[in-house]
């Protein structure tokens, strides 16, 4: 057996494993409640009245300050960290229901997911020891520090290019409804799959549109050499809100928020994992 089979039979065995499987699933319901909180925080801003920044660093210290708060938040990171191997695997190995060009994309989708949950397990982490844990202020500073370099100022464009190219795949992949094909439709009832349908279509536009912000900022911070405008979803958050409606725009984006949030619970249930 080559090299390369051994490892590919050794990521599939993991990739089986029924612990991986029950960790995977338990990460999605704190997934769920980190969406929750955070859409708790949209909330707030768009009625003026947040204390912590709008994003999900500021969801996990909100949590980290309830009773039992750091037993949850470390474990929202064991969970995410779970679902982090789990989808790395798949990157590596999965998706063999597909063919081709959209096998290569779900698994590159996969790669895009598995550093996803890794930061938020990262992010977890530090608000378990709370070491620096405010990652609006962290993309500010790094911002900052790239724009002073050869060509920073490309790079952070760069990254808002992608960041807003992220948000508008969001918010295609939930108006098309492609997440349905990753849940065990077969074993719902059609009232539970009309609501994860509902729920998960809500949940990704919403979103998309607080990630499209965000990288547009981003862009902005980079063309206008003004740091302070990238703060990630924390400023996509207030900037909605200092715009006309914007309290009923960013009510629509955090109840989008906290249908996503609600979604990730059927996740843990009935997706394929």
């Amino acid at each position: 057996m080559s090299l390369t089979r051994s490892a590919e039979a050794t990521a599939s065995r993991t990739a089986d494993s029924r612990w991986l499987e029950l960790l995977a699933r338990a990460g999605f319901i704190g997934y769920g409640i980190v969406h929750l909180l955070f859409a708790w925080l949209a909330l707030q801003i768009a009625f003026g009245t947040s204390s912590d920044d709008g994003d999900q660093s500021g969801a996990l210290r909100t949590l980290s300050a309830q009773p039992l708060g750091k037993f949850l938040v470390i474990a929202v990171a064991v969970g995410l960290l779970a679902m982090a191997i789990w989808q790395a695997l798949e990157a590596a190995v999965g998706h063999r229901a597909e063919r081709g060009k959209e096998r290569v994309l779900e698994r590159l989708a996969s790669a895009g997911r598995t550093v996803v949950y890794l930061y938020f397990a990262w992010t977890a982490f530090k608000v378990f020891s709370d070491a620096g844990s405010n990652s609006a202020d962290q993309q500010e500073a790094l911002t900052g520090k790239l724009m002073t370099s050869s060509g920073g100022r490309w790079l952070v464009g760069l990254a808002g290019l992608v960041v807003a190219a992220i948000g508008i795949g969001l918010v295609i992949y939930g108006a098309r409804k492609k997440f349905e094909k990753h849940l065990k439709t077969g074993e719902m009832s059609p009232k539970t799959r009309q609501l994860a349908r509902r729920l998960g279509m809500a949940g990704y536009i919403a979103k998309g549109v607080a990630y499209g912000i965000a990288g547009l900022l981003v862009i902005v911070a980079a063309v206008n050499y003004d740091p302070e405008k990238a703060r990630g979803l924390d400023a996509a958050l207030h900037t909605l809100r200092e715009q006309s409606y914007g309290m009923f725009l960013l009510t629509l984006v955090a109840l989008g928020i906290a249908a996503f949030g609600v979604y990730c619970f059927l996740q843990s249930r009935y997706r394929k994992v």
